[in-house]
Order: structure tokens, then C-alpha cells, then sequence
């Protein structure tokens, strides 16, 4: 499960909204709200927002229990 909240915070702090963040990984702001509301994203896509945001310790929101 992902920690939406602080992936949001990270976002903000980044200058980058979540329509932005949908486009950058290639799906429609529709569908990146749904997935934020279930907290599942794909590997790829994961691992382009970790890029897009230059996070150093993604574990924490990406993989969290």
C-alpha cells in the first residue's frame, strides 16, 4: 500500500500536481486519482515518479505495510 499522503506532500513540495505527475507517467489525471484512492500503482510507473521526483528513500511510501 502506498502512503498517499506523503507521496501528495513530496509532489507539492516538488511544484508538481497530480494531473502533472499523470501525465508525466503516461496516464489520464482520471485514472491517477483512482489509483491514488486504492493506493496501487504499477512498477513502472512507480519508478517513474521516483525519477520525476528524485526521491532517495522511496521505500517508505511506495512499499509501505
Amino acid at each position: 500500500m502506498i502512503l498517499t499522503n506523503k507521496l501528495i506532500g513530496i509532489m507539492a513540495e516538488k511544484g508538481i500536481s497530480q494531473a502533472e505527475m499523470a501525465r508525466r507517467i503516461g496516464i489520464t489525471p482520471k485514472t491517477f486519482y483512482e489509483k491514488m484512492s486504492k493506493g496501487v500503482f504499477g512498477s513502472d510507473e512507480i519508478e517513474i515518479m521516483v525519477k520525476e521526483l528524485n526521491m532517495t528513500n522511496p521505500w517508505d511510501i511506495f512499499f509501505a505495510s
